[in-house]
């Protein structure tokens, strides 16, 4: 109630719009704070509740337009209190997308962030001498960034980095505070994160040209007339991170972000097809997207590994696939022993507290034992009871190599090269290369060709002719007679058919550059494939050279037809 007025000159029409804005104020805040207490896996546990808190936020959010007047003059309105409620509607969304891996819930959360900024709800902010209301702004820019860094608006970012550098620069002068180490971190992880990708596509006038690696329409070559494959739908992934030393931002290292783009589909535009141009409404059920639900693991112990794992093989649906990705630091065995089983070759590493040197752990305990922090080959094999599709990245990756199927069901593994040459390797803290292949083969062939930036007219010629490749890898795949037909029954699913394609790319272009010398060098995989139907094909080398011709690089790449003369 403002100044001298008693509560009795408010009207009891106003005096009810206060009374029903608290109420509200104060139900949200507490439903809000109790999804920290939901568990993060299972997928039916947390969705009434969830059902609850929005439905409270959009109540609160249509209350407060309708009596932003009452409310400005009997309680006091603050415009920041309005950005309070709307950066927790994006959070919200946000969350939503996490859960359920749609990606039009980006695209909700990204309408709410940015009419704080455009409506600059929390400029008043900083004419009050209240240190926590600006941890509040600080933490709106670091949310909104990890949204617009996830819908790849990447030259956004850089205005919000410069503002959030701005703000933090005036938040530390004016309140001398503990956490100035902190959100200098925040600001150094997020540049770093920007610069990772090692090959930029420029227009003409030198500008950047974002791209995105998502599945898009006609990205996937289709199954042709006839072909037999598995029915299997990719349902459930987990994306784990825990590299030693690798650029990373709100607990998403740059291969965790790699990976799950590339097993998404890109996003519709909910926003501009939904909502009134100029308002802001929060719509409850966007558009069905056919993506698989993802948990993102960032540093996990064995426990919060395991945890994991058993809530999603246990709801895994009726003929779909759970794949598991391990983007880690090796962990190698000590010793030998004369039986050598599915706990003897080491794995990759789980977190725990104890000292790194050099990325890679430190041994302290008897030899005969296996070690701990680790996720071994042998503790996957309960859950080959299900297909299981693994793709691991890891100094350690053929560790993997040693795998028995016990149960018949699919099993795959993809597995990275367990080492590099020099000028590969340096780049390893922006990401892994195998990954990047993953995700964007023409990133990855150009950066492994030391191109720094592709001219755009160049870059989506190669492209078009990339999916020209794929079409005929697919072909080498499905035509195979000697192939395991593990890889067939996967390769109904669009985005596993497409990992597949560009694994067996990945593989036939690292073979034919000449760094890459050692078997070491080269991905493999469990089931083996045919090497000479696929990855040594000499129709995907002849490929391969008139990609490296198209993007002048063809002296990096062996060719056998000019060396027979």
């Amino acid at each position: 109630m403002t100044g001298a007025e008693t509560e009795d000159d408010i009207p009891l029409g106003e005096r009810k719009t206060v009374t029903d804005f608290c109420y509200l104020l104060d139900k949200s805040k507490q439903l809000f704070n109790g999804l920290r207490d939901l568990p993060q896996y299972g997928h039916k546990q947390w969705q009434s509740y969830f059902g609850r808190t929005f439905d409270v936020y959009t109540k609160l959010w249509k209350f407060q337009q309708q009596h932003r007047q009452v409310l400005d003059s009997r309680y006091g309105l603050k415009r920041w209190q309005i950005g309070e409620v709307a950066s927790k509607i994006g959070q919200l969304y946000y969350h939503y997308y996490l859960r359920t891996s749609e990606t039009s819930y980006l695209n909700e959360a990204f309408s709410f962030y940015s009419a704080i900024r455009q409506r600059s709800y929390y400029f008043q902010v900083n004419k009050e001498d209240r240190p926590e209301l600006v941890v509040k702004k600080l933490r709106y820019y670091a949310r909104y960034i990890v949204v617009c860094l996830l819908l790849n608006k990447m030259d956004l970012v850089k205005v919000l980095v410069k503002e959030l550098s701005e703000e933090i620069e005036d938040y530390t002068q004016r309140f001398n505070t503990e956490d100035q180490l902190e959100w200098n971190l925040v600001l150094q992880e997020v540049a770093a994160f920007i610069d990772a990708d090692p090959v930029v596509v420029l227009n003409d006038n030198s500008s950047v040209v974002v791209t995105s690696n998502r599945l898009q329409e006609g990205g996937v070559p289709p199954l042709e007339q006839g072909m037999v494959v598995g029915q299997l739908v990719l349902a459930d992934a987990l994306i784990i991170g825990n590299c030693n030393n690798q650029v990373k931002f709100s607990e998403l290292t740059i291969d965790m972000f790699r990976m799950l783009q590339a097993l998404e589909r890109e996003p519709v535009n909910l926003a501009t097809q939904t909502s009134k141009q100029g308002t802001l409404e929060p719509n409850e059920k966007p558009a069905k997207r056919e993506n698989p639900h993802k948990y993102l693991l960032y540093k996990p112990t064995f426990s919060q590994l395991f945890t994991f794992l058993s809530a999603s093989f246990k709801e895994l649906p009726a003929n779909s696939v759970l794949l598991v990705y391990l983007s880690a630091t090796g962990v190698f065995p000590t010793g030998h022993t004369d039986y050598e089983g599915p706990y003897d070759f080491g794995g990759v590493l789980t977190n725990t507290n104890r000292d790194v040197v050099n990325g890679e752990t430190v041994q302290k305990r008897n030899q005969a034992q296996k070690e701990m922090h680790c996720l071994h080959p042998g503790d996957l094999f309960p859950f080959t009871r299900k297909p299981l599709f693994v793709i691991v990245d890891s100094t350690n990756s053929t560790a993997f190599k040693n795998f028995t199927n016990l149960f018949g069901q699919p099993l795959v593994c993809l597995l990275s090269p367990t080492v590099y040459p020099k000028s590969v390797q340096d780049q390893s803290q922006r990401g892994s290369l195998f990954t990047l292949f993953l995700y964007s083969p023409l990133l990855a062939f150009s950066s492994v060709c030391g191109l720094s930036n592709v001219r755009r007219g160049l870059w989506e010629k190669a492209q078009e002719f990339l999916l020209k490749i794929y079409r005929d890898i697919g072909q080498m795949i499905t035509r195979s007679r000697t192939i395991d037909q593990a890889f067939l029954q996967f390769f109904g699913d669009e985005f596993l058919r497409l990992l597949l394609i560009r694994f067996v790319f990945c593989s036939a272009a690292l073979r034919l550059h000449k760094l890459f010398r050692e078997l070491q060098s080269f991905p493999e995989s469990y089931p083996e494939l045919p090497k000479h139907d696929t990855v040594e094909s000499s129709l995907l080398q002849k490929h391969i050279l008139e990609l490296a011709t198209m993007l002048d690089v063809q002296s990096l790449f062996w060719d056998d037809s000019l060396e027979a003369y």
